[in-house]
């Protein structure tokens, strides 16, 4: 098993942040994710489940991701999300949101990421820490930029 904590200062307000992490608007922070559905939307979010379809090359998966926690006030934002992937990773991931100002949020982001056979425990070891790192590196990134793009253009 894999998993990661990391956390970083982002300079832009909570509310932009929070709106990358919208349907609509996940393509920009997941360039991998092509498609999100909506399969049931439960009230106060956690139980809801969404399709998503992920491509990476040639190969598309779909799977199944399931809100296990949901927070969403002025001064705190936080999901936690579940899947499994391809019958081999089950991942969990959570994203929090922290104002520290009108112009600067804390963004973490953890997880885990679980071989639950042969083959995924095999990858899992495989691909190993430092490319699992970074995976979540390149996420952070692309969050901090999209999040400050959007913001300027506030």
């Amino acid at each position: 098993m894999i998993k990661w904590e990391e956390e970083r200062v982002i300079p832009v307000n909570i509310e932009v942040i929070w709106n990358l992490f919208e349907i609509e608007n996940l393509s920009r922070i997941m360039p991998g994710v092509v498609e999100t559905k909506v399969l049931e939307k439960k009230e106060g979010v956690v139980g809801s489940t969404y399709q998503q379809k992920y491509k990476e090359g040639k190969r598309v998966e779909t799977y199944i991701v399931e809100d296990l926690e949901h927070e969403d006030t002025p001064e705190k934002k936080h999901n936690k999300s579940g899947f499994t992937l391809a019958k081999a990773f089950e991942i969990e991931a959570s994203f929090t949101l922290i104002k520290l100002n009108e112009n600067e949020t804390k963004f973490i982001y953890t997880g885990q990421n679980k071989g639950v056979n042969f083959l995924g425990k095999t990858l899992l070891k495989l691909g190993g820490k430092r490319n699992n790192q970074k995976v979540v590196t390149d996420f952070m990134d692309r969050v901090e930029k999209e999040s400050i793009k959007e913001g300027n253009a506030k």
